[in-house]
């Protein structure tokens, strides 16, 4: 089963399996997709039975492909008792997830289950579930009661330690059950439930009209759940599983015993350089990615933030060259003909800017060095909150920012108040003056001397 069958999904764990498939020859496999906030794409595949395109666009790219490895797709929405019961079902041995940093539902204060959340809170009064960690846990409780066997929740997502969080989430809404559930629940997840941590790479756009009626021209068939993919496709994997998995490394997944430092390098380089160029984007009105790191300056930017900045403060895994990889970023960044746009990689931003920056912001300051890139990242996103209206802007925390700004729109005002958000920013790094003051240069001149002035200030500053 996989839970948050978008884009991503289709073009990344279902290509996976099929190859897998295909490689070794086990071709019992198949997936149950699940859709979380819209049912559009269960809708887009039930009369396709499952089936659609992968169009591959850039250098190297391959020729169209349709993919047969989801068998059935469901509105976890409309279906959500329909999702506990395929959780349960003994022929399930694999959940994977793709539900972005918010569907976790993480209570940044704790950095476990939000026990508040509305939605939480009405899985756990015993509600068909809604909230992804709900259905699986619920899931799990009825595979727990019917004896059904061991099943492995594989995370897919863009956070550290992905499966240990997961982990942590699922035993944090068991142990929220009356004592009754939760005791018997908690020690059938302990003995026959594991949560590996995974790393996965591929850049996948939001399909638009224009790509479905090129891959239309191209493949002869309307394909209204088609997809398009850069060719890079990278996934590790921790090799961490309760029961029988597709054979994912014949279609060349690695299985490592360090999934962290492979997670941390990809985090903290290329994600952490998407939101720079996102923002810088955003800021000189650049649409897409490409057009970002197109601009020298913000290329300039994104290769030093990941050599002065990241690369001293990470620990790479063993074969990962530091050059190359960096490099393989940029050049992945510049291909056109994904039209990645920076208002879609800048959503989300008090989600994402923590995993992504903080810590290299926090392990700069630590060993006395000025993160000057990763402030401008920051500087960046706390321009984009200041100046996009609140109900435009594209972040579940957009409320709670919005209310923290002051009246006042200079950078010496806005800066402190951002960084006074314990959501998002901890009381050390905001106490911290010379951080601050970092944020209000780089801020001010995003603010007053805009394009011009980042490219004097970058490339000779």
């Amino acid at each position: 089963m996989h839970l948050g069958l978008g884009a991503f999904a289709r073009a990344h764990t279902a290509v996976f399996t099929e190859n897998a498939m295909l490689a070794s020859g086990e071709t019992g496999w198949g997936i149950t997709g699940v859709t979380q906030r819209s049912d559009t794409v269960a809708r887009q595949l039930a009369p396709q039975d499952g089936l659609f395109t992968v169009a591959e666009r850039g250098e190297g790219a391959a020729p169209l492909r349709v993919v047969s490895s989801i068998v059935d797709a469901i509105s976890g929405r409309d279906n959500p008792a329909a999702v506990v019961d395929r959780i349960a079902a003994p022929e399930t041995l694999v959940l994977t997830l793709t539900i972005t940093e918010k569907g976790y539902r993480i209570d940044p204060l704790t950095g476990s289950l939000n026990l508040e959340d509305a939605e939480v809170r009405a899985d756990l009064e015993g509600r068909a579930p809604l909230t992804a960690i709900g259905q699986i846990a619920r899931g799990l409780q009825q595979r727990s009661r019917t004896g059904t066997g061991p099943l492995t929740v594989v995370s897919c997502d863009n956070l550290p330690a992905n499966g240990e969080l997961t982990r942590t989430l699922v035993h944090a809404f068991a142990a929220a059950l009356p004592p009754a559930e939760a005791e018997p629940l908690t020690a059938w997840l302990d003995a026959h439930v594991t949560f590996p941590s995974t790393m996965v790479d591929r850049m996948v756009p939001a399909t638009t009209a224009g790509d479905l009626d090129a891959v239309e021209h191209e493949l002869g068939l309307r394909d209204e759940a088609a997809v398009v993919a850069e060719p890079f496709m990278q996934w590790v994997i921790e090799d961490n599983f309760a029961a029988g998995r597709p054979r994912w490394e014949a279609a060349g997944a690695l299985f490592s015993s360090d999934v962290a430092a492979w997670e941390a390098a990809k985090l903290r380089l290329l994600n952490a350089s998407h939101s720079l160029l996102a923002y810088l984007g955003l800021a000189a009105g650049k649409e897409t990615i490409s057009d970002a790191v197109a601009e020298e300056a913000f290329f300039t930017a994104a290769r030093r933030m990941m050599a002065e900045d990241v690369l001293p403060t990470i620990t790479l895994p063993h074969g990962l060259d530091a050059d190359e990889y960096c490099a393989q970023v940029l050049t992945r960044f510049a291909n056109p003909a994904l039209g990645h746009t920076t208002a879609k990689v800048g959503s989300d931003g008090s989600q994402k800017i923590g995993l992504r920056l903080l810590s290299t912001v926090s392990g700069n300051l630590d060993a006395g060095r000025e993160p000057r890139w990763a402030a401008l990242a920051l500087a960046a996103w706390m321009r984009h909150v200041a100046t996009t209206p609140a109900d435009q802007l594209n972040d579940p925390l957009a409320a709670e920012l919005h209310a923290a700004l002051p009246a006042s729109g200079a950078a010496a005002d806005v800066v402190p108040a951002l960084l006074g958000c314990r959501s998002i920013f901890d009381a050390e790094l905001a106490r911290n003056q010379g951080f601050a003051d970092l944020l209000i240069h780089w801020y001010t001149i995003i603010d007053t001397h805009g394009l011009e002035g980042l490219r004097k200030e970058i490339n000779h500053g």
